[in-house]
């Protein structure tokens, strides 16, 4: 008799997959692995959850792995990683902003796919020609019926997808009560914060260094929109297309700011990349190094001077 093919959860650190995660322990069947891939741009609050998180899965003995997509040809540009350093990078907006697929399957998807391919108990299975077996926290509210449908029309010779919360017939409420009968705080939604899907009330709340990333990717990609208003796409009844407009307009950086990461940054981002493409590959300064510097710039951190971009 052959062995079982080993289980993966594909972990969003998001309510449905950390109920799903929690409540596959208590029923004796943990995944084998859990799997996160970060994008390099998730909320902060998604950052803090896998300080949570990651003790209460060790305490288990249940193994994590936090994976991420790494470009490995950057031509003449410096070293970059993550959505947002890719945007800067490129002068562009995530592909969903600009009407292309979902950013999931470059950042999220294809790092998963290509450790598991690396993973002994994985090897050892599709060796045996058994699909591993991946589990997926779809609940059974309909928006996420809609995207298991979807995925179910997929015929993949490696793995074996499963959504036990829709097996359950678990929504939403139910994954809340979960977690929190488990004693763990439930987790704030997860994206990336240039995502397309975040609402006004999510930019509302997030960190004024993450509201600069957000004015400062729109800015350097500008030149460059013309079907395009900014990462919302398209104006609503309810919000621009433009986040930093929509910053502007709620007053959550002030005017002057805005106008000063708009007029100064992209400049200076570029003369970062004119002089890094001159030094060879393996000396050149890293995107992340221009991305302190412009961090650097506000004082409120308590570093740098507020002028420092326009220097």
């Amino acid at each position: 008799m052959l062995p079982p093919p080993p289980s993966v959860l594909s972990y969003g650190i998001g309510v449905d997959s950390t109920a799903l995660l929690i409540e596959l322990h208590a029923r004796g069947q943990a995944p084998d692995l859990v799997l996160s891939a970060d994008t390099g741009n998730e909320k902060p609050e998604t950052y803090d959850y896998l300080d949570i998180i990651r003790p209460w899965m060790r305490d288990r003995g249940i193994r994590f792995e936090l994976v991420s997509y790494v470009p490995k040809r950057f031509k003449h540009w410096p070293p970059y990683f993550g959505i947002l350093e890719m945007c800067l990078t490129n002068a562009t907006l995530p592909s969903k902003s600009l009407g292309g697929s979902s950013c999931s399957l470059k950042y999220k998807k294809a790092p998963q796919d290509a450790f598991l391919k690396t993973w002994q108990p994985a090897v050892e299975a599709w060796d045996r020609g058994q699909r591993v077996i991946r589990l997926i926290g779809y609940d059974a509210g309909p928006r996420d019926t809609a995207r298991a449908n979807h995925a179910l029309t997929i015929d993949d010779p490696l793995y074996d997808c499963r959504s036990p919360l829709r097996d359950w017939q678990w929504h939403r409420p139910r994954c809340v009560s979960r977690i929190e009968a488990e004693g763990l705080p439930v987790p704030p939604k997860s994206a990336c914060i240039l995502c397309i899907a975040n609402k006004p009330d999510e930019i509302r709340s997030l960190p004024p260094w993450c509201l600069r990333l957000i004015v400062l990717v729109e800015a350097r990609a500008a030149p460059r929109l013309h079907t395009v208003e900014g990462l919302w796409r398209k104006s609503t009844r309810t919000r621009p297309g433009s986040m930093t407009a929509f910053i502007r307009a709620e007053g959550l950086l002030g005017a002057d700011e805005v106008d000063r990461i708009a007029r100064d940054a992209p400049t200076d981002l570029i003369r970062f990349q004119d002089v890094a493409a001159a030094i060879p590959v393996g000396e050149r300064p890293k995107m992340g190094e221009w991305l302190d510097r412009f961090h650097l710039a506000f004082a409120e951190r308590g570093r740098g001077h507020p002028d420092a971009l326009a220097a």
